[in-house]
């Protein structure tokens, strides 16, 4: 079997955690923060675990993470 690839614009969007969950940074925190509260900019710089549905599409899209 050949080698499978890595998907490179998940591998910069997804990381795994030691217990197989899947971390992601947290949307709309870029731009337009004029508007948006001090706390709710805060916290959108923390990142967030994905979502349980959404797990075997990145893990399928990151094979040897």
């Amino acid at each position: 079997m050949p080698k499978l690839k890595t998907n490179k614009a998940a591998s910069k969007r997804f990381k795994l955690t030691a217990n197989g969950k899947v971390k992601k940074n947290s949307a709309f925190a870029s731009h337009i923060l004029t508007k948006k509260s001090s706390k709710r900019k805060r916290q959108l710089r923390n990142s967030e675990v994905l979502a349980e549905v959404d797990v075997p599409k990145v893990k399928k899209l990151l094979p040897y993470a």
